[in-house]
C-alpha cells in the first residue's frame, strides 16, 4: 500500500449516528447530541456538569470520523469576569487592560491542547483531497468553495517542527493561525458539530475557573504542579495532561505550549471593549485580525518565565520573524519555523449557542486577509497544500471510491 493509500485509511470506515443539519441550531435543544443530557437529576461527572435549560452540559469524548483517535470536551459554565490583570499585578505588562467586564455564555472546551495524534489525521487530507481531485470526484467548484477546507503542504523541514518529538501526546506545534482555522472547520465538517478556536475572553475565563489570582492554582498547588515552564520542562514539550488540571478539568492552561486565540494584539490592549457598555459579551469584545501580524497566543510555553504563562499573559505573533528561516517566496501561509512557535499550539472550542448564518460560522474558519489569501492560493496551485469538501459523507465515499479498505 502506498502512503496516499495509507494516509486515506484513516477515513475508511463509515462513522454512523453522526446527524447532520444541526450546525445551524443550538446545540443544548437536541438531548442526542454529545455533550448534552436532558433531565433534572445531576449527572455527577468529572469535570462537574453545568445546568442549562432543561438538562446539562457535561464532559464527552469525540472520534475523529474514520479513526480511533479521540480527545476530550468538557463544559465551561456561563458567568462574567474581569478580562485582562490589575494595575498591581506581578509581571503585568500594558497590554493587559484597561480591564474590561465580560459576561460569557457556556460552551465546551477542549480539556488538552489538540495533539500529534489528532493534527497529523488533518496533515493526511492533504493526499486525500489531492487523489480525489486526480480522480475527478468531490471536486472544489466555484459553488461550493465557501465550504472547502485547505489542508497544510508537507512540512520543508520536519526536523525543526518535530525538534521536540511527534509522539501522538505531544502537543502539535508551529501551525498558523490559519491552519488552526482551518482544522477547526475541517472537524466542523466531519462530525456535524460546530468547532473553533476561542475568542481570547472565553479563553481567560475557562482558564481562571472562578479564581481571580494571577494564576488559577494558587491554593491548591504550586506552578510547577500545574506547568511546564522554563524551570521544570528541560526545555521540551511533554504530553498533554501530565499535569494537575485547573477547577474546571482543564489541563496545562498554564505552560507546555501557547495556544492560539481568534483575536488581535493592538497596541491599546483592550481600550475598545472597555469603552462599551459593560458587562460586554464575549462576541462584542473580539477584536477581530486585520492585519497578518501581532494574533494572540494565550497560556505561555515550556520555555516561559511564571509570570509568561500567568491567566491574563498575552503575545502577539509575529508573522514574519516567526518564518525566519523558511527559504520559499511566498512563504508558507500554514507552518512556522522559529520559536516562540516551536511552543505554539491550539486548543478547540465547541460553542452552546451556533450562528445560525453560515457567514457568521466562516468568520472563526477563513483567511481574513488577503495577503493569506493570495499564499494559500499560490501554495494551492503549486500543489503545496490542497482543497477538499470535509463533510460527515467523506469517509464513506472514500471507501467507495477505492481509496481506503
Amino acid at each position: 500500500m502506498n502512503n496516499r493509500s495509507v494516509a486515506v485509511c484513516l477515513f475508511g470506515m463509515f462513522f454512523g449516528g453522526v446527524v447532520s443539519g444541526f450546525l445551524g441550531q443550538a446545540l443544548a435543544a437536541e438531548s442526542e447530541i454529545p455533550g448534552f443530557v436532558s433531565g433534572e437529576n445531576n449527572p455527577e461527572t468529572d469535570p462537574p456538569a453545568v445546568r442549562y435549560k432543561d438538562g446539562w452540559l457535561v464532559p464527552y469524548e469525540e472520534t475523529i470520523p474514520g479513526t480511533d483517535v479521540t480527545f476530550r470536551m468538557v463544559p465551561i459554565p456561563a458567568g462574567s469576569f474581569l478580562l485582562g490583570s490589575p494595575d498591581d499585578e506581578v509581571g503585568r505588562e500594558e497590554n493587559e487592560g484597561p480591564q474590561v467586564d465580560v459576561a460569557v455564555s457556556p460552551f465546551w472546551m477542549g480539556a488538552c491542547e489538540v495533539t500529534w495524534e489528532e493534527y497529523k489525521v488533518f496533515m493526511s487530507m492533504l493526499d486525500l483531497f489531492v487523489a480525489l481531485e486526480s480522480s475527478g470526484v468531490r471536486l472544489v467548484t466555484e459553488e461550493n468553495e465557501v465550504d472547502a477546507v485547505t489542508a497544510p503542504s508537507a512540512l520543508y523541514d520536519p526536523t525543526t517542527t518535530f525538534i521536540n518529538g511527534e509522539e501522538p501526546k505531544q502537543p502539535a506545534v508551529t501551525m498558523t493561525q490559519y491552519s488552526a482555522r482551518q482544522y477547526t472547520k475541517w472537524l466542523s465538517g466531519l462530525t456535524g458539530r460546530f468547532y473553533r478556536l476561542p475568542a481570547e475572553a472565553e479563553w481567560e475565563y475557562a482558564c481562571r475557573a472562578g479564581t481571580k489570582a494571577p494564576f488559577s492554582f494558587l491554593d491548591t498547588g504550586s506552578v510547577s504542579d500545574h506547568a511546564w515552564f522554563v524551570e521544570n520542562s528541560d526545555d521540551t514539550t511533554h504530553p498533554v495532561g501530565e499535569k494537575k488540571p485547573n477547577p474546571w478539568g482543564l489541563f496545562d492552561m498554564h505552560g507546555n505550549v501557547s495556544e492560539w486565540v481568534i483575536d488581535e494584539m493592538t497596541a491599546d490592549g483592550y481600550a475598545t471593549a472597555a469603552g462599551l457598555s459593560q458587562p460586554v459579551s464575549a462576541a462584542d469584545s473580539i477584536r477581530w485580525p486585520t492585519d497578518l501580524e501581532s494574533r494572540v497566543v494565550r497560556g505561555g510555553a515550556y520555555f516561559d518565565e511564571p509570570s509568561q504563562c500567568r491567566s491574563a499573559a498575552r503575545r502577539g505573533s509575529e508573522d514574519e520573524a516567526w518564518k525566519d528561516v523558511d527559504p520559499n517566496l511566498p512563504k508558507s501561509p500554514f507552518w512556522y519555523t522559529e520559536e516562540p512557535a516551536l511552543g505554539v499550539g491550539m486548543r478547540l472550542v465547541r460553542p452552546v449557542d451556533i450562528p445560525a448564518a453560515q457567514e457568521k460560522k466562516a468568520q472563526w474558519w477563513k483567511a481574513d486577509v488577503e495577503s493569506i489569501e493570495f499564499d494559500v492560493n499560490d501554495r494551492v496551485s503549486q500543489g503545496r497544500g490542497a482543497r477538499g469538501i470535509a463533510d460527515v459523507s467523506l469517509p464513506e465515499e472514500a471507501k467507495e471510491l477505492g481509496f481506503a479498505e
